[in-house]
């Protein structure tokens, strides 16, 4: 059996992605920030 050891690059995706972001007061900030840069992302 193979064990599945997670890739860097995933792991950093999964701290720092979208949905991560919104679960916290500070993310959604930078979520809102974001948006108002550059419109929807």
């Amino acid at each position: 059996m193979k064990t599945n050891i997670r890739k860097s690059t995933k792991k950093h995706a999964k701290k720092t992605g979208y949905r991560t972001r919104q679960k916290s007061r500070g993310g959604r900030k930078v979520n809102r920030r974001q948006r108002a840069r550059h419109g929807s992302f």
